[in-house]
């Protein structure tokens, strides 16, 4: 899938509006003067909402991602794009890409 390349700088928020930040950076490829994310890399994620059990099954802790580019790849790692696509857990819902640098896309 197609996307603007996600950088250490990008937002990325969990369903509830919890912040997201890369717990690797890729310092091998940078955008915006900023290492990138390579897919492999999980996510910590901070201040979600979601209440803990028994009223929900929250809040996000962590995330990985399980779409990233298929076609360039940094140490053979594929990255992390606009368009992918993580699962957070203990929650299972998705990260959301907010905002990210707009001048290197990849596939």
């Amino acid at each position: 899938m197609p996307g603007f390349l996600v950088h250490v700088g990008a937002q990325v928020l969990c369903s509830h509006a919890g912040q997201a930040q890369p717990t690797v950076p890729n310092p091998r490829v940078a955008v915006s003067g900023q290492p990138t994310v390579l897919m492999t890399a999980p996510y910590m994620v901070a201040g979600c909402t979601l209440p803990p059990p028994p009223a929900a099954n929250g809040p996000c802790v962590t995330a990985q991602w399980i779409v990233g580019t298929t076609r360039v790849t940094s140490n053979g790692q594929p990255l992390v794009v606009q368009s992918s696509q993580a699962i957070c857990a203990p929650t299972g819902t998705p990260l959301l890409i907010v905002a990210t640098q707009t001048r290197v896309s990849a596939l």
